[in-house]
């Protein structure tokens, strides 16, 4: 007697090829939220209800909401909802003493690099670098932010190692929520033009040590700056 052989129902195309597009929007959009702070520190909802703010349906931003769990982001509260992690000072230190070490040895990496491609990488930091400054005479906060975050993101990664790169990018989305968080009352916009100029003069004068320096004493002043707004909003836990 022939048995029957049951084959598994397909599954359309169009289907397989949206389901990880519909989540990759869901987390894309609440990265954006928390980063500019729409989904501010201490913002709790439930799945739906964030579902509703994004305009997306609840499933694809329940697999969003695990991801950004795991990136420290978010956490996950047993029947109360997903919880926006705060920012706080001693957490926003050790980032900085990470983000010190990984941006400090890139900076070397550069300024060691052949002439040719020390010139390519000092112009695209240049280049986001006029466009912060261009935003903050413009008293375009926002711009300035993402110019920012774009100058140490290109840092980092044309600095070709791997594994700092994907190292820097969960404590980067940490360190620019801050930035966001507190750009409105921060005083030294300027500095930070003028210090990423003299970094990239020494990458472009091939000076690993000056480099290194340079790097080093901005993200200290940026971080002298930062803790104390930090510890103004009374935030205890990230």
């Amino acid at each position: 007697m022939a048995t029957r052989r049951r084959t598994a129902k397909a599954v359309p195309v169009q289907e397989v090829d949206r389901r990880p597009s519909m989540v990759d929007d869901a987390y894309a959009a609440m990265k954006r939220a928390i980063q500019d702070s729409s989904f501010a520190p201490g913002y709790q909802a439930s799945e739906q209800e964030i579902a509703d703010r994004l305009g997306m349906s609840r499933t694809p931003v329940h697999e969003a909401v695990i991801r950004l769990q795991e990136e420290g982001l978010v956490r996950v509260l047993s029947r109360k909802g997903v919880l926006i992690c705060a920012l706080a000072p001693a957490d926003m230190r050790e980032i900085y003493d990470v983000i010190v070490a990984i941006e400090g040895r890139a900076a070397e990496l550069l300024a060691a690099l052949p002439a040719a491609d020390r010139d390519a990488v000092a112009g695209d930091l240049a280049a986001h670098t006029d466009t912060m400054d261009a935003a903050w005479h413009a008293g375009d906060l926002p711009a300035w932010g993402q110019a920012d975050a774009l100058f140490h993101r290109t840092l980092v990664e044309r600095a070709g190692n791997g594994r700092m790169t994907r190292i820097i990018q969960t404590i980067n989305d940490q360190s620019h929520r801050a930035r966001m968080l507190t750009l409105k009352l921060r005083r030294e916009l300027g500095a930070s033009v003028a210090e990423h100029r003299a970094l990239i003069d020494a990458i472009h004068r091939g000076d690993p040590a000056a480099a290194h320096d340079r790097l080093h004493d901005h993200r200290l002043r940026a971080r002298d700056e930062l803790l104390p707004l930090l510890e103004s909003f009374g935030l205890k836990h990230l």
